[in-house]
């Protein structure tokens, strides 16, 4: 993958289609979830990740002939922390970031009419305005616990957590200043041993341990050969399904080691940002989408690995009525999100 990042992981996309976790079909899950992250980015004309930049603006502009109004067109904006017009800073007291009660996302910037500033032309109109800041249509992040070891070097490319349930390849990591993509996931040890062996039944789902704070809802966990989902957690009881992603069923004596996939490797300093060290147990945050984003681009990632599995050749019916497949539902998921979600393609003049 690039240095993009998507908006569901391989994990959420692998599980909605009932997939085993094996690197046999990796490639053509990820190739499908970046083709349905960008497809949803031109659907909606923006991108739901946040930029670090600075963007330069020509003034005056024929988009923005009001003296005192710029629009921003594809370069939406979170925040701003440096306005610059013919080489002159623009104190944030001094203009207003529109619409204040819509945004963010805000799609242009207002001179403070009561202020003294003003666009104006410098030795030339070409890239006279200066905007840094967040570029983007939102930041929301969710905890997703925190390190498990320091991050002692920019060029480190292993970063260990204490918390995988919310993480996946593709993920968009927050720690401190620096984002990071997550292009694969691996074993660690919890630190944590089977207190009482398990048995090779399903419906023995109750995997104690010492400390059951250590673990997660939602986290798959690593006993032997054999993978776990936990659905639940009482106390030092972990509730789990047994054999999941592929894995076969299997009786476990303790005190066997448990691991998790909290082995990340990462794309460091990704979107405008710089890769930097970070101490130990320091908070991790993953990125978080608006929810029919991420559920359009699940529903494009399956519907692209079904058409190829199928030579882009699916139909319905048989005999005379064979018909190919018309997608409907996924139709209306598209209309809906681009409803709700998609932008005008071009400001005209005001």
């Amino acid at each position: 993958m690039g240095t993009l990042p998507w908006y569901t992981t391989r994990e959420e996309v692998k599980a909605a289609v009932n997939s085993a976790d094996t690197t046999y079909n990796n490639r053509q899950v990820d190739r499908a979830i970046e083709d349905a992250s960008r497809s949803v980015d031109d659907l909606c004309r923006r991108v739901f990740y946040p930029t670090l930049a600075t963007r330069y603006f020509d003034w005056p502009t024929n988009l923005s002939p009001t003296t005192w109004r710029l629009w921003l067109d594809a370069d939406e904006i979170i925040s701003l922390t440096s306005l610059t017009s013919g080489g002159t800073t623009i104190a944030s007291s001094d203009y207003f970031l529109e619409p204040v009660n819509d945004g963010p996302p805000y799609t242009h910037i207002e001179i403070d009419l009561d202020s003294s500033a003003v666009f104006k032309t410098g030795d030339t109109h070409q890239r006279n305005i200066a905007a840094t800041g967040l570029f983007g249509y939102e930041n929301n992040t969710v905890a997703a616990g925190v390190l498990e070891a320091a991050i002692a070097t920019t060029a480190t490319t292993t970063v260990d957590i204490t918390d995988s349930s919310l993480i996946g390849v593709g993920s968009l990591l927050n720690i401190e200043s620096e984002r990071l993509i997550v292009t694969r996931r691996s074993m660690l040890d919890s630190g944590q041993n089977l207190s009482t062996s398990l048995t090779a039944s399903a419906a023995n789902t109750t995997v104690a341990v010492a400390d059951g704070t250590v673990f997660h809802e939602d986290e798959t966990i690593l006993i032997e050969s054999e993978r776990m989902r936990i659905v639940d957690i009482s106390g030092n009881n972990l509730i789990v399904k047994r054999a999941q992603d592929g894995s076969v069923l299997a009786a476990h004596a303790s005190p066997q080691d448990i691991y998790a996939p909290r082995r990340l490797t990462v794309v460091r300093g990704v979107l405008g940002t710089t890769a930097a060290t970070h101490a130990d147990a320091t908070a991790v945050a993953v990125q978080d989408y608006p929810g029919p984003v991420k559920a359009l681009t699940v529903a494009e990632a399956i519907n692209t690995i079904e058409q190829e599995t199928s030579g882009y050749a699916r139909v319905v019916g048989t005999g005379d009525s064979t018909r190919n497949a018309s997608g409907r539902a996924l139709e209306e998921k598209r209309k809906y999100v681009k409803r709700k979600y998609g932008r005008a393609p071009m400001h005209g003049a005001v």
